[in-house]
């Protein structure tokens, strides 16, 4: 509650073009279908219309759906910036209702959070960068399958493929019937996406077998992929996995080809 605390105290009335912006959130809407959706964009300390930036989508997990643009700041990489003002890109927070999934109009409001907010905060889009965590880390899969070749790379969270045996509607949406190897159809369907991987080797909600099946596949493609697992963590190892050293000089270091 601290951490979120902190984050909304960030939250400042924000106007684009201003020079030498202090670090902050800024809270905005969109309207998809008819239906108004409210998110949150961290704007990095300095940030100027006079160069383009960076810009991370997070997704969040299944305990921060919701309406109220609050609730996704709790856990993950949100709480992480507060003690990271310095972090040098634009983070698109998204907030998925309650009982819903990162998958079909909850995915297209992300995407369209995303792409707006490339727009307002003049986003590099050679360097789009996605990460989720959890049900978010599910949702990352899923929008490096549909979307390839938008994202410079990944880092995702004790996400998966298949559903937990708890949570029948939580898995990857398009694989088609049949496939005995769902995993390895993920890996060629994300192109050439460079993915870290982070999952808990006590895990008891995400297997981490799921984490472990995709960075196995995705390395039988000579893909560039990390795999992190933490011996002593179950589910909730995001806080590690944003800690990790070198995660974020590996992201940033990714950019797409010019086009």
């Amino acid at each position: 509650m601290r951490q979120l605390a902190l984050l909304l105290c960030l939250m400042t009335a924000c106007i684009a073009g201003h020079a030498a912006e202090p670090a902050h959130l800024d809270e905005r809407s969109l309207v998809l279908d008819g239906v108004t959706h409210r998110y949150q964009v961290f704007v990095p300390a300095g940030w100027t219309a006079k160069r383009h930036w960076a810009v991370v989508l997070f997704l969040h997990g299944s305990g921060e759906r919701g309406d109220d643009n609050r609730a996704q700041l709790s856990q993950g990489l949100p709480p992480w910036l507060v003690e990271h003002r310095d972090f040098p890109a634009v983070v698109v927070i998204p907030q998925a209702p309650q009982g819903a999934r990162w998958n079909g109009a909850v995915e297209k409001m992300a995407l369209q959070a995303l792409e707006d907010s490339i727009k307002a905060w003049h986003g590099d889009r050679r360097r789009l960068y996605l990460t989720g965590l959890s049900m978010g880390g599910y949702g990352s899969w899923q929008i490096a399958v549909d979307r390839p070749g938008l994202f410079a790379a990944a880092a995702i969270i004790c996400g998966g493929i298949r559903h937990p045996n708890d949570n029948a509607d939580l898995y990857l949406r398009g694989i088609p019937a049949g496939i005995d190897d769902p995993y390895t159809w993920v890996a060629t369907h994300i192109g050439n996406l460079p993915v870290w991987i982070f999952h808990g080797a006590l895990d008891d909600v995400v297997p981490p077998r799921e984490s472990r099946q995709m960075a196995a596949a995705l390395k039988a493609r000579h893909a560039d992929v990390r795999y992190t697992e933490f011996a002593t963590l179950n589910h909730g190892s995001w806080q590690a996995a944003y800690a990790t050293d070198g995660l974020w000089p590996w992201l940033f270091a990714h950019r797409l080809p010019a086009r």
